[in-house]
């Protein structure tokens, strides 16, 4: 009886189990629970780096499609909209280059888009008509030219290390805007009303303007040397203009202007011609001044004067340097547009 008795209370006595942590199997167990975390962590890490490498795929093939977009909407299409036009400001891409100096798109779209402004706000010119097609092309060619001009300068003003200063920008505003009689603000919404321009805008277009001018000074040697031998014979004595201008004809020299006697206002808009010419006295002539809306050198003579106006004539030796070479690089064919450029030449205007 003892013996069942004691069978009995050992299969009451509850079994140790088998998978209890000890210390001895703390390390067994640990790797088993690692293990079977492992078979969820695994098959996420795999659809994570696949979803990495489809996400760059798919940003790739955007780029891609952008830039062919803007490739096409620039060049085939030659879109000219105020968002393209953004979009080049922030994208320095090339309408063409001179001499390898690229001719950033948005400064042709900035002159063009003026330019069309201009037809469509003051000359009400139907542009989708034939005639405003024409016209069309023809201020395309004028701003592509002019956009060229301007990359040319830079290219030289860099090399020369010629620079316009901020100082200078405010000086040229500020005469404009006294010899136009208008406030700052006035003077503004003039340009943007006519040109189509903000002034910042209209401040790079003056920067671009008198770069170029200060760049056509400095190569053009023959316009100096004649500008020099003209203050030469002045200073000799000489004070006929027009004789001095007859002389410079017959020789090699050339390209001398002589304008015979005006009456102006004291204030005309002629780049400050009648305001050097009130300051002199009568017969005195003002040499080798140099404009600010014209490029060349001007010796001025005042003839008489009163309260409102003055009469004065003058010789003119023009910058030509420039503008030549600039004909020779495109001869040389060292002028490549991006863009189709119709010849205006063969149009009727």
């Amino acid at each position: 009886m003892k013996k069942l008795l004691t069978k009995l209370n050992r299969k009451k006595q509850p079994e140790e189990p088998k998978g209890r942590i000890t210390t001895d199997t703390l390390a067994e167990h640990r790797e088993k629970v690692l293990a079977g975390g492992r078979k969820f962590k695994y098959p996420m890490q795999y659809a994570r780096h696949k979803l990495v490498i489809n996400a760059i795929i798919i940003g790739v093939a955007a780029v891609i499609l952008l830039i062919v977009l803007g490739w096409y909407l620039l060049y085939p299409a030659q879109n000219t909209s105020e968002f393209m036009y953004r979009v080049t400001k922030v994208i320095p891409v090339p309408v063409a280059s001179v001499d390898g100096q690229p001719v950033r798109y948005s400064d042709y779209l900035m002159k063009y888009r003026s330019a069309e402004h201009y037809l469509v706000e003051k000359e009400q010119i139907d542009i989708k008509s034939e005639d405003g097609q024409r016209q069309l092309e023809f201020i395309k060619s004028e701003a592509i030219d002019d956009a060229v001009a301007d990359a040319y300068a830079l290219k030289i003003a860099k090399q020369q290390g010629i620079t316009v200063t901020d100082a200078e920008i405010e000086s040229y505003l500020t005469t404009q805007r006294e010899q136009s009689g208008q406030s700052e603000a006035t003077y503004n919404t003039v340009i943007e009303d006519y040109y189509g321009w903000s002034p910042e805008e209209y401040r790079e277009v003056i920067k671009q303007k008198l770069l170029r001018q200060k760049v056509a000074y400095a190569v053009d040697a023959p316009a100096k040397d004649t500008s020099e031998g003209i203050t030469a014979k002045i200073e000799g004595g000489q004070t006929d203009l027009k004789a001095i201008a007859d002389t410079l004809s017959t020789d090699e020299v050339g390209g001398v202007t002589y304008w015979a006697p005006v009456w102006v206002p004291k204030d005309n808009r002629d780049g400050g011609l009648a305001e050097a010419a009130g300051k002199l006295q009568k017969g005195q002539i003002a040499s080798a001044i140099k404009t600010t809306s014209n490029n060349g050198y001007y010796f001025v003579k005042l003839l008489d004067s009163n309260a409102t106006s003055v009469q004065y004539e003058y010789l003119y030796v023009p910058l030509a340097q420039f503008d030549q070479t600039i004909e020779t690089l495109q001869e040389d064919d060292k002028v490549t547009h991006y863009i189709s450029i119709e010849d205006i030449s063969t149009q009727q205007q």
